[in-house]
């Protein structure tokens, strides 16, 4: 099988982690995946998209980590990602194609998705030592350039959180705000986003975010009632309020002592 060429490599890698990943394994159980696939998966990965997203698929020089999208966490049998190789972004130096041979979209799902669940769930990985931060240099951070102290306070909803939490889930929590998870998992007890679409006809529906993409946009309105609506462009305007987007804000911003001091912080707050 021929790789693709380079200058399709950024596009095809974010659209191609797909539902149809081969998996062994009950439903309920960590996911399993066929050694052989991943391992054709990830040349053809390599050959492919590495270029701009990394050999690991956690980004590259001007592509971004595929393992934290969304796009890639939420796609559904390959229907949104399919659309949107189709009709590519071509105002962000993604070309639209319609020729991508299906084994080999198959074979790049099965990698992506292999190292989605590694990640998510760390078999082989021990954490040696969380707690290796300045606890006095995170309380300035904290209240400071930080700005936590703006919403959250230590006397009033963070009372007690280095007793709640152990470090590695309080750092986990600083670093991924809006908990990733990998395929076929629940959705998490995150604050919900809000949305509000609205029609050039002054037409206005409210609920909270289920899922957006750049054509469609679900939600679950104030009667619990789940509704979808094609998008085109701007049409209709979409609207998100993100509980958490300072937290987001952030991430590009920390460097890693401020977040290791951060969490030592946090750790000694009993």
């Amino acid at each position: 099988m021929m790789p693709f060429p380079v200058k399709w490599a950024c596009a095809v890698a974010i659209i191609l982690a797909g539902g149809c990943s081969p998996l062994l394994g009950q439903p309920g159980q960590v996911p399993q995946y066929d050694a052989a696939a991943v391992e054709r998966g990830k040349a053809s990965f390599v050959a492919a998209c590495g270029f701009c997203h990394g050999a690991n698929a956690r980004g590259g020089e001007s592509g971004p980590d595929l393992l934290r999208s969304v796009v890639v966490l939420d796609d559904e049998g390959g229907k949104e990602l399919g659309e949107f190789l189709r009709m590519g972004r071509p105002g962000s130096g993604m070309p639209a194609f319609a020729q991508i041979h299906p084994e080999q979209i198959l074979e790049i799902a099965t990698f992506l998705h292999s190292q989605i669940t590694a990640a998510a769930y760390r078999r082989t990985y021990k954490v040696l030592d969380i707690l290796v931060g300045d606890a006095r240099a995170g309380q300035a951070f904290f209240n400071g350039v930080g700005g936590c102290h703006e919403c959250h306070s230590i006397q009033g909803n963070l009372k007690g959180v280095g007793a709640k939490y152990e470090p590695e889930v309080l750092q986990g929590k600083i670093v991924m705000p809006r908990a990733t998870r990998p395929p076929g998992a629940a959705a998490t007890a995150d604050p919900p986003i809000a949305v509000t679409v609205s029609w050039p006809s002054r037409e206005i529906v409210k609920g909270t975010l289920v899922r957006v993409t750049d054509f469609h946009i679900t939600l679950r309105d104030a009667s619990g009632i789940r509704r979808t609506f094609a998008r085109n462009a701007d049409v209709p305007k979409v609207e998100l309020i993100d509980p958490l987007q300072a937290h987001i804000d952030l991430l590009g911003k920390y460097t890693d002592k401020d977040i290791h001091d951060l969490t030592a912080y946090l750790a000694s707050v009993k």
